[in-house]
């Protein structure tokens, strides 16, 4: 009799669970479906298509690699490209980190009147990056723009700043950071605000500077939350382009092509849209290569990972 109750509960169970995992399957089904068709079909056609010559004009033929040979030996565009695209991603990282930190250890204190200081930097975030850049654009024109005329106040002569070649990613690294410092500034305030305060009081007790607090206390104990900026921060950099181009336009020449904007011009504007799903390929991998070897790297410096 017992043996018998005991194979009836697990008969139940197995119901009961498998029920589960039927409910469970139909609420993600829609998602499931989204992600296939969306996400999972598109870059699969991509990678299909990277391996054909293929445009409105003369249809698909299949080339096979010759995309990916013409890209790695006779491109010089595509390596001006990388080359920028790692000089944004170079520029931005580091920068974004240390003001944003360095500003949320500003603003993390709930005291009076703070609130208005963090809606403020947090509101070019919510600004649209078309708009943004174009507001950016017409101040930094060379004849009327407002920073060249604040520079005329002063008795200083402004440039050129959009159409020089050296100047070209570090005035889109620097429109991009002031879009994106208030977002990220939050952040580290939110993780600043978890640190117990119990840390602190028990190192000043035993003698420690601010700087020794900080580099032993708050670093480690926020160190999740700056792999997160990081890794955001790193994707971002290397799919930008709504300010590439509106801001430059790719120039002068191919100053600030960067992978994005080169993927748009093979594709969308020369119709080569096989050799633009190749660079599109190139370029998820490198993502995908990065984010992963981050993420295996993480072990040796997050607090809290195993």
């Amino acid at each position: 009799m017992r043996l018998k109750k005991e194979t009836k509960i697990k008969k139940k169970t197995s119901t009961l669970e498998r029920r589960d995992y039927i409910y469970g399957f139909i609420f993600i089904l829609p998602m499931l479906i989204g992600f296939i068709i969306f996400v999972l079909a598109p870059i699969m056609t991509t990678f299909y298509l990277s391996l054909c010559k293929f445009s409105l004009l003369r249809g698909r033929v299949w080339c096979g690699l010759e995309n990916y040979i013409k890209i790695f030996t006779s491109d010089k565009i595509f390596i001006d490209s990388v080359l920028n695209t790692l000089e944004f991603t170079v520029l931005l990282i580091p920068t974004n980190l240390v003001l944003c930190l360095a500003v949320a250890i500003l603003l993390y204190r709930n005291i009076k009147g703070i609130g208005f200081f963090r809606t403020m930097i947090f509101t070019p975030y919510v600004t649209n990056i078309v708009s943004w850049a174009l507001i950016w654009k017409f101040m930094l024109q060379n004849d009327g723009g407002f920073i060249n005329m604040v520079l005329n106040m002063f008795g200083l002569e402004g440039t050129n700043w959009l159409y020089t070649g050296s100047l070209a990613i570090p005035i889109v690294v620097l429109v991009t950071l002031l879009k994106g410092f208030g977002m990220n500034t939050i952040i580290f305030i939110g993780a600043l605000q978890e640190v117990p305060d119990m840390y602190y009081e028990a190192a000043a007790i035993d003698g420690a500077t601010k700087w020794q607090q900080f580099r032993k206390i708050t670093l480690p104990m926020i160190s999740p939350t700056i792999f997160l900026i990081i890794i955001i921060t790193m994707i971002g950099s290397l799919k930008v382009f709504s300010q590439v181009k509106v801001l430059t336009n790719g120039g002068p020449g191919t100053a600030s092509y960067v992978m994005v904007y080169y993927i748009y011009q093979k594709a969308f504007k020369m119709n080569e849209f096989g050799y633009g799903s190749a660079l599109s390929v190139i370029l998820f991998i490198a993502i995908l290569g990065l984010t992963l070897l981050q993420w295996n790297l993480r072990k040796k410096w997050v607090h809290y990972e195993n």
